[in-house]
């Protein structure tokens, strides 16, 4: 489980996080929806360490989250986050490369389970590709291919759709699918309500730091209200098999 008590960040004299209070069951695919600004990009940050709160507690399956280097070391072992744009998270020249630097830089010495991952994610035929002539869905691929080669127990999305077309969506969906089937709790950052609902079990809504709604799902009508675009989605809801 992730849960946040309390939960306040600023930037500067901004408020972005004001007194969260979130739950992710283990097992279960929850999806934070909020407008571009809500603070859902900040609160999943939180969750893995990257930003350190100004009061309140993150738990990491029922541990407090401590910020001393090897305490962080540990958590982002477990908490595996995939940013929205790829560039911010591919830091080797080539795709091989790349999706064996988390594992290495761990002292993880598995070369099967590299060569797993990049089957999964159609990277074995690319392995020597350099990152920066790949299109934007193959950085895509390779930053999932990347955290899912740390084999987390929890996977951060933020994003995950943004700038992808149809097939690229569809990819995402049966990522996310994936994850569930493999034992790894999905934790989801987006505003599109469309994908969020084909692949959520639990959804919440971030508003101006706050968390403002919690369900199982969400109407056409609260997704107005808040804003939130591509409530129909047929597109590629239903993935071709």
């Amino acid at each position: 489980m992730i849960e946040t008590d309390d939960l306040h960040f600023r930037h500067g004299d901004d408020p972005v996080l004001d007194g969260v209070n979130f739950e992710a069951q283990t097992g279960e695919v929850t999806v934070i929806f909020g407008r571009n600004g809500a603070g859902k990009s900040t609160l999943l940050r939180h969750f893995n360490g990257l930003f350190e709160p100004d009061s309140g507690t993150v738990f990491v399956g029922d541990e407090p989250v401590e910020y001393d280097d090897d305490s962080l070391a540990d958590l982002r072992m477990r908490v595996g986050l995939v940013f929205q744009n790829p560039d911010d998270q591919i830091v080797a020249p080539t795709v091989e490369q790349d999706v064996e630097f988390g594992p290495r830089n761990a002292g993880i010495d598995d070369p099967d389970r590299i060569e797993r991952v990049l089957s999964e994610f159609d990277l074995d035929e690319r392995t020597d590709r350099l990152c920066n002539t790949l299109s934007g869905g193959e950085k895509k691929r390779v930053s999932l291919a990347g955290v899912l080669a740390m084999e987390p127990e929890y996977v951060l999305l933020d994003e995950p759709t943004a700038g992808l077309d149809g097939d690229g969506c569809r990819t995402i969906v049966r990522f996310v699918e994936s994850l569930t089937d493999a034992g790894i709790t999905p934790v989801i950052a987006t505003h599109d309500v469309g994908f969020g609902l084909t692949v959520a079990d639990t959804v919440t809504v971030l508003e101006d730091g706050v968390i403002d709604y919690r369900g199982e799902t969400l109407s056409q009508a609260l997704a107005e209200r808040y804003g939130l675009r591509n409530y129909v989605f047929e597109t590629w809801a239903s993935p071709a098999e």
